[in-house]
């Protein structure tokens, strides 16, 4: 045999192939997930927001703002799925 036509053979197979493989996954039926309910968090959202921007204005004097680093802490916590700090509170005891 000559190795054109061996050759023309294998790239006729591979398209071949390749148009089966491809009109499979186009016939697939996605199953798409149903989305979650998500719970509402508009106010504390914008609330946090707020203050959020309120230290991005304050440039590099945030990072001595008490209330910029709560509000990092507060947004950290989130992003990683933690539950919030609880707030510090005096020692009765002392």
């Amino acid at each position: 045999m000559d190795t054109r036509i061996l050759a023309r053979i294998g790239a006729v197979a591979f398209v071949a192939a390749v148009s089966a493989a491809i009109a499979v996954e186009m016939s697939r039926k996605e199953d798409t997930p149903a989305p979650s309910e998500a719970r509402p968090r508009q106010f504390e959202d914008s609330a946090l927001r707020a203050s959020q921007r309120r230290c991005q204005e304050l440039g590099q004097n945030a990072a001595e703002d008490t209330e910029c680093l709560r509000v990092w802490a507060l947004t950290r916590d989130r992003f990683l799925g933690r539950a919030p700090a609880p707030a510090s509170s005096p020692d009765p005891a002392r």
